[in-house]
């Protein structure tokens, strides 16, 4: 009996020198108590110090810092090394953007495009039987993603301009009257409208359709075609003296329309806005792109 407890004691206490290394099973059977050492776990360490976790099931501690750390650098580094940048010209104005790669089909752009660009609209509309001058300034930041569905120079983008785009606009007289609502209006009398229009839409939806081919290792041209839906139009008209009264012309003769320069100014204030002039606006460009 002694000699059994012996053996049980040594192997316990050889056992408990090897936990470190090892969880032992020991089985005790009838005659003695032998000390098996199990399988070592092999526990792996990142070379960043910090937090860990325990893990219930396998009963060892990681570390996750690591990885943490590790994922936080990639995104920071990417976010402050852009794949590229470009410069742009069309109907949302002047500008440039950058682009971070997702990966090989998917572009993040951020951009910003606007000024003066009344000229490429034509410099001028038509609200019904009234002829505008057009003064324009632009101001179109954007956010949008770049597919290359098929892996080549073909792309489709989408994405949200946040439009901040004021009209100013010069009404024309046309042989000395305004024609509103089918109405001949003297222009005399009436003096000059002038009125400033805006969209409504605080957040533009936009699609377009284009071809980005690369033409060096870095240096690449791009065009696009689409439209973005900037909504309905606010408008502001002005007369010149808004309280003269006004006359209409029936082809002979003036006769007076029981209306003055500034309620003439609102009816025509009211076709401005019932025309919803670049409801949709054409999106159109061209550019060229640096990749690094």
């Amino acid at each position: 009996m002694k000699f059994i407890k012996l053996t049980a004691i040594s192997a316990a206490v050889l056992a408990s020198t090897a936990a470190l290394a090892a969880e032992p099973v020991i089985v005790v059977d009838n005659n003695a108590a032998v000390a098996y050492e199990a399988e070592p776990v092999a526990v792996a360490y990142q070379a960043e110090p910090a937090s860990y976790a325990y893990n219930a099931d396998a009963g060892v501690v990681s570390n996750t810092t690591g990885a943490v750390v590790g994922g936080t650098k990639g995104f920071f580094n990417k976010v402050v090394n852009p794949a590229s940048v470009s410069a742009e010209v069309g109907t949302l104005g002047y500008g440039a953007n950058i682009g971070w790669s997702m990966n090989e089909k998917t572009e993040l752009q951020a951009g910003w495009a606007g000024g003066d660009v009344a000229d490429l609209f034509g410099g001028d509309f038509d609200a019904d039987d009234v002829n505008y001058d057009v003064d324009a300034d632009f101001s179109n930041p954007y956010l949008g993603v770049q597919l290359r569905p098929t892996g080549n120079w073909f792309t489709v983008g989408a994405g949200i301009i946040v439009p901040d785009n004021d009209f100013d606009v010069t009404a024309n007289s046309k042989g000395g009257t305004y024609k509103i609502n089918d109405v001949s209006y003297n222009a005399d009398d009436v003096g000059t409208l002038q009125g400033t229009m805006e969209h409504r839409n605080k957040l533009a939806p936009y699609a377009t359709i284009g071809f980005r081919p690369n033409i060096t290792n870095n240096f690449g041209l791009f065009g696009e075609i689409g439209a973005a839906y900037m909504g309905k139009t606010n408008a502001t008209v002005n007369a010149t003296d808004p309280e003269n009264v006004v006359r209409v012309s029936n082809g002979v003769t003036d006769i007076p329309s029981g209306l003055n320069a500034g309620q003439v100014a609102k009816l025509a204030e009211q076709e401005l806005e019932d025309k919803d002039w670049l409801e949709w606006l054409p999106i159109v460009k061209v550019g060229a792109t640096y990749r690094f």
